[in-house]
């Protein structure tokens, strides 16, 4: 992996680790649904705008299945599921479980890509896991009823993720799909997907100020502009090395955290920090390949 690419994972990790945050704010006053709704449909008219200027091409007809499959999986799903934990769950245990998503992405690579998993690369998944695991202190959280819905909503939200990253890898080979027009694509789907539930979630009272600057922050960075990032580097560096992105993101989480909400950070932050390094080196060092066994 290059430098710049490099560097991408690393920006993505900041603002996405800023999304959990957003998304404590936002929710108690938006409402899981409606919060989803706009930060997939502004992200999406965001991304309209950005491919109209630069020319991409969209090709709807054509492409219409795959913009709304990935939507589907990688705007509407993900997106309501984090929602509802913000509810629940502290912003980091988010996305602590939110890190999941490239041992599912290793997996289903493997099913669908035929990629080798080595034990290079599944001990980097391992040791990440266990790190943002540390990271956060998982085990402080008490197990009531919303608290495991809310758990088992983020793992189905970093399954999605790892979902969309393979329909993305398998369209946006050479001559297929291109990476900024199946971002628009996916996010302006999956916005019209969430119009029919607008009605039945608009929140009491009028949301502050701050509650909507979060979401349109989330719309446009975490969603617009990182879905415009990562989409052509899953293309380029494949889905199972792309998405070890997530592994960085609870130590932003807990940085943003920090400095902006003076959140306290302890020793596991530290500890944790250091071992979610080390299993992006073995998973960012593994070599990548098809697996040998070919299906019939």
């Amino acid at each position: 992996m290059s430098a710049s690419d490099l560097a991408k994972l690393v920006f993505l990790s900041a603002i996405w680790g800023g999304s959990f945050i957003f998304l404590r704010i936002a929710v108690p006053e938006t409402g899981p649904v409606l919060t989803a709704a706009l930060r997939t449909g502004l992200a999406g008219m965001a991304l309209m705008a950005f491919a109209l200027a630069t020319g991409v091409r969209m090709d709807w007809r054509r492409n219409l299945k795959p913009f709304a499959v990935v939507g589907l999986f990688a705007g509407v799903i993900p997106f309501s599921c984090f929602s509802f934990a913000a509810l629940h769950l502290p912003a980091a245990h988010s996305a602590v479980l939110n890190a999941t998503a490239p041992l599912f992405g290793a997996v289903f690579s493997v099913v669908w890509l035929e990629e080798t998993l080595t034990l290079r690369k599944l001990a980097g998944l391992v040791l990440g896991i266990i790190g943002v695991g540390i990271l956060v202190g998982i085990g402080s959280v008490a197990m009531r009823a919303p608290t495991l819905l809310a758990i088992g909503a983020c793992l189905a939200a970093a399954a999605s993720y790892a979902m969309s990253s393979i329909i993305v890898q398998k369209t946006g080979k050479p001559g297929g799909i291109h990476p900024i027009a199946m971002a628009t694509g996916s996010l302006a789907l999956g916005g019209l997907m969430m119009l029919p539930a607008l009605p039945f979630s608009l929140p009491p009272a009028m949301p502050s100020g701050l509650a909507l600057g979060c979401i349109v922050a989330m719309s446009l960075l975490s969603s617009g502009l990182a879905q415009a990032i990562f989409i052509p580097l899953i293309v380029k560096v494949g889905p199972t090395r792309a998405m070890c992105v997530s592994f960085l993101i609870p130590l932003f989480s807990m940085l943003w955290a920090f400095l902006f909400l003076q959140e306290s950070v302890g020793w596991s932050t530290l500890v944790g920090g250091v071992i979610v390094l080390m299993a992006m080196g073995l998973v960012l060092t593994s070599p990548s390949g098809k697996s040998a066994v070919r299906k019939t």
